[in-house]
């Protein structure tokens, strides 16, 4: 059986309204899509536990996560977060920190692994924001210190909207290098400073997108990382209703095998997760999530990535 291992949970669903712009049915489609064309099989996938408080507040302030947990969020934090509290959202980003933290653990063994939610980039250490509950890729980087079995962390990020929280949390940690490739007129408003970030026009196309993503990635080859994070954003598709860029789905898929491809070739782990998506046509989301992991197992099946470290589960 193949070493690949996708983490989903029936649990990353939550009810936001079926008029939301956020797709949250997308996570239990690409599952199904993935396992009834043969890409993964039933056999391959783990469902995670929901994270511990322990380790989430290893990043988030106990007071944020008292107050998430129990329904205490005032009105302007709702807003900002832009999706209505539920207890099954509170369990559903709960369930969705502990896939990256799962599928981070299984890639420093095996050399790849994905978690089919999380990228939640907007997420700060005492609120959440754009659609992000709790910042599951700065948790799992935080878990996987205190267990000792990385020290160095990369996070490639190419959803169309620039990784805030991650560029914050991170500021002043020299040990993770946040690179974030955005549109420089969407959302956020006010960016935070990344160790790299790529602004792009409105509009920009596959040809350009892909030259200035080659370009970046070069720039990150002094790093030498233990981990890289790849959030695959199916958001710069040009039709999605957030994007404002203007790639196409080939484009897409080109732009995930070369991500993919620059940390096989560095014999780097690299996790993926999914990042953002709004299409206006959810079936081109879920084929975009899709096309990501198709590239990875397509890349690293056989190709006998470095596994470093021996990841004991964090306890859940």
């Amino acid at each position: 059986m193949s070493e690949f291992r996708l983490f989903y949970s029936p649990g990353y669903y939550a009810d936001i309204g079926e008029d939301h712009v956020f797709p949250i049915k997308k996570f239990e489609l690409v599952r199904d899509i993935l396992v009834s064309e043969g890409t993964v099989s039933e056999m391959s996938i783990i469902a995670p536990l929901p994270a511990s408080v322990e380790d989430l507040t290893l990043v988030h302030s106990h007071d944020y996560i008292d107050r998430l947990c129990s329904g205490r969020l005032s009105k302007p934090e709702i807003r900002v977060l832009g999706l209505p509290w539920s207890e099954s959202l509170v369990r559903r980003s709960f369930l969705a920190v502990a896939g990256t933290i799962g599928a981070a653990g299984h890639a420093l063994r095996t050399g790849f692994s994905s978690n089919l939610a999380g990228g939640t980039h907007h997420a700060f250490r005492d609120r959440g924001e754009g659609f992000c509950v709790l910042n599951d890729i700065a948790v799992a980087i935080h878990v996987l210190r205190k267990k000792k079995l990385a020290s160095r962390f990369l996070i490639i990020d190419c959803d169309v909207h620039q990784g805030n929280g991650n560029a914050h949390i991170f500021s002043t940690d020299e040990s993770v290098f946040t690179f974030s490739i955005h549109g420089a007129k969407n959302y956020p408003l006010r960016k935070e400073k990344s160790d790299l970030d790529i602004e792009l026009a409105d509009g920009t196309s596959d040809k350009e997108y892909l030259e200035v993503l080659d370009e970046g990635l070069t720039r990150l080859l002094a790093f030498h990382p233990d981990l890289i994070f790849y959030i695959g954003g199916a958001d710069p598709f040009e039709q999605d209703k957030l994007g404002r860029l203007n790639l196409t789905k080939d484009g897409l898929r080109r732009r995930d095998e070369m991500v993919l491809t620059f940390a096989r070739e560095e014999q780097v782990p690299v996790v993926t997760v999914m990042g953002g998506g709004y299409a206006v046509d959810i079936e081109d989301t879920v084929d975009i999530h899709c096309n990501t992991i198709r590239s990875a197992v397509g890349i690293f099946e056989g190709s006998g990535a470095r596994a470093i470290g021996n990841f004991e589960s964090a306890s859940l």
